[in-house]
């Protein structure tokens, strides 16, 4: 990457551009998206791992698509293995269905039916699909109305054996959104939609060399961190991440040689810093791949309370120069609102872009669908130094520590994340990330991900330069 005008203070997302250069590329999807740091993504999205934001529904979803989801270091082990173990033997094509009996109630399934973004509930009996239930089909119905009662028993199926083109055709043939996917013997297998079968042909899943989708989880730095880490991978973690909001300290330095003398080939990530001595001393301890981001985070309170932090286009700059020295990467963490950010923050040098925020209104984050006084649906967030997250961390705890520690919380404990009716699922906002990406790299006349960064050309720009390219009335950032 380089400047057209130099800068001479730090600088946000906000503050730059990027201008096209000479291109030989003739369509976006000429562009690969694969990653060069050793996490396997096909795309270069993860997501943070944040409590209100990564559960075992977006890891499934964002590692169909290509991406990787970072479980929290917050959860017991047992439910983090049990996660792990879910998202491996999940389809790499077919979507989850939600299943229930034809004896369950209407109540059973308006419970569940915005925990997918497909909206339905497969009714399966002895393994096999007898029935489909909408949330339509759920109007005006007393909630203990059996489903056979109202399901849709008009069933078509598709056949396991369908590749994304004939399953499209296949429903459109038929004007259906979606079907049951069924084995030879009629055993339900998955489920299928029409935009899920175009997804199929955009982007490559995240696969592991056994052919399962792959999934991080975290640790902190405190406890017997060898001990978590090895139970981690033993639980068949693809990626560890050593989280800490000041990474580069002396814990960090002796969880890091205690997590490497394991042996392990899994790519240890480490952060966070915003310095290129941060990111060197993190490398040289063992760390494969730096966190970069102190502050930027939209639940972060930390800069308005302590002063600390760096604007997150400079640090990531200065942290993925100083990586490459050592033949190592670095991931963005924070600050990212719209795709622009996404694609600058690539071009800054960093090999992946961490989401946490962004993606916490949609249906596949962990928490509950709610609906305000004015019916517009959302799920409430909250920061990883919160109270409520303080809270969760501190919960084996006797009392005195816990009230100690409640003193000392940072970030934001409740905040209303609506979801975007045109956009209601992370899916929907991977189409329009990377859509945004590829097209940035052809701008820039970049085929992979490496080359973006050697020839992005960037500025920078005023506050009128930056409210210029906002179209009017965008959602964005609103």
């Amino acid at each position: 990457m380089r400047f057209i005008n130099n800068p001479t203070h730090d600088l946000t997302y906000d503050d730059v551009f990027m201008v096209p250069s000479a291109s030989e590329l003739s369509s976006r999807m000429d562009v690969d998206l694969n990653s060069h740091d050793g996490t396997g993504t096909t795309i270069p999205i993860v997501v943070a791992n944040m409590t209100a934001i990564s559960g075992r529904r977006m890891a499934e979803t964002v590692a169909r698509r290509g991406g990787m989801t970072v479980i929290p270091q917050d959860i017991p082990h047992a439910i983090v293995d049990s996660v792990i173990k879910w998202v491996k033997s999940r389809h790499t094509f077919f979507d989850t269905p939600i299943t229930l009996s034809p004896h369950q109630t209407v109540a059973d399934a308006v419970s569940l039916l915005h925990k997918r973004a497909h909206g339905a509930i497969v009714v399966v009996d002895s393994g096999k699909p007898v029935g489909i239930v909408t949330e339509e089909d759920c109007k005006s119905v007393d909630r203990f109305t059996q489903l056979h009662q109202v399901m849709s028993k008009e069933l078509i199926t598709i056949s396991e054996d369908l590749d994304s083109r004939a399953a499209f055709e296949f429903l459109n043939l038929h004007r259906h959104k979606l079907a049951p996917v069924v084995s030879s013997n009629g055993n339900l297998v998955g489920i299928m939609t029409r935009i899920g079968a175009l997804r199929g042909t955009l982007y490559t899943p995240a696969i592991d060399n056994a052919g399962k989708l792959r999934i991080a989880a975290a640790v902190g730095v405190n406890g017997d961190v060898a001990s978590k880490a090895a139970a981690l991978i033993e639980s068949g973690a693809d990626v560890l991440v050593v989280d800490t909001a000041h990474g580069h300290q002396k814990k960090m330095i002796e969880v890091l040689n205690a997590i490497r003398s394991l042996g392990s080939s899994v790519p240890i990530v480490a952060g966070n810093v915003v310095t290129a001595d941060g990111t060197r001393d993190l490398i040289e301890a063992g760390a494969t791949i730096v966190k970069v981001g102190v502050g930027p985070g939209a639940m972060c309170t930390t800069r308005m309370q302590t002063g600390v932090g760096r604007p997150q286009f400079s640090a990531v700059l200065e942290c993925a120069t100083e990586a490459k020295k050592h033949n190592a990467h670095v991931w963005a963490d924070g600050g990212v609102r719209h795709p622009r950010d996404v694609a600058l923050a690539l071009a800054a040098g960093a090999s992946q872009v961490m989401i946490g925020s962004w993606f916490a209104g949609t249906y596949e984050s962990p928490g509950d669908l709610q609906s305000d006084v004015n019916g517009k649906l959302f799920k409430e967030s909250f920061g990883m130094a919160s109270a409520r997250a303080v809270a969760a961390r501190t919960s084996g705890e006797d009392a005195f520590e816990r009230a100690r520690k409640s003193l000392f919380e940072e970030g934001i404990s409740t905040s209303r994340m609506y979801l975007d009716p045109k956009r209601p699922g992370v899916e929907d906002l991977l189409d329009e990330i990377i859509a945004g990406l590829r097209s940035s790299c052809t701008y820039a006349g970049a085929r992979t991900l490496n080359e973006f960064a050697d020839r992005a050309v960037v500025g920078i720009q005023s506050s009128a330069g930056y409210a210029e390219g906002r179209p009017l009335h965008s959602s964005w950032g609103s």
